[in-house]
């Protein structure tokens, strides 16, 4: 089952690459439920086996890339970001250390996983992923634009991908690079 679910995330993960045209450098923010995954409400019925085989799956689309992850907790940590230092850049790093009880499974997961592992407030990100309804809308740049998956399911939780642009400024006479939309 972990199996079937961890390509279900590898293929989101893959697509939402695509459809943002991320590059090296960039942050992907994303939230995930092991519990939502199994078809259990959010926070219910957290599986650290789920959210080992999501996090593998995803990290390894994005670190080939040079993208860099970061790892949203669950409420119970404020939905403060796991990622790893290099990542942090001019981010204030938090002392807190998730486990399934606080922070989810998912963060857990990343915790355990990451070379070097610090854990921020908050974050900017360039696109990100919402498996099961985790609301990572928090920690994206200013203006986010919906992008819809054809992989738009792990397991039973639904996927939400979204992507940012630089704000657009200047009214009817501005004009605008066309790239950057």
């Amino acid at each position: 089952m972990n199996d079937v679910i961890a390509e279900s995330a590898r293929l989101a993960a893959l697509e939402l690459c695509e459809k943002a045209k991320l590059k090296p450098g960039q942050i992907v923010i994303v939230g995930c439920s092991t519990s939502e995954i199994s078809g259990f409400d959010i926070g219910t019925s957290s599986s650290e086996e789920t959210g080992a085989a999501v996090f593998s799956a995803i990290s390894e689309v994005f670190s080939t890339r040079g993208i860099f992850l970061a790892v949203q907790c669950c409420e119970h940590l404020n939905r403060a970001i796991i990622t790893e230092r290099e990542a942090a850049g001019g981010y204030e790093i938090v002392n807190v250390i998730p486990v399934p009880e606080g922070g989810g499974a998912f963060a857990t997961a990343a915790y355990k996983r990451f070379s070097d592992p610090v854990a921020l407030e908050s974050v900017r990100a360039d696109a990100g992923l919402d498996i099961g309804g985790t609301i990572i809308g928090m920690h994206l740049k200013r203006v986010a634009v919906p992008l819809r998956l054809e992989n738009a399911f792990v397991g039973k939780a639904a996927v939400i991908a979204a992507r940012t642009r630089p704000p657009q400024i200047g009214g009817a006479r501005a004009r605008y690079d066309e790239s950057l939309k």
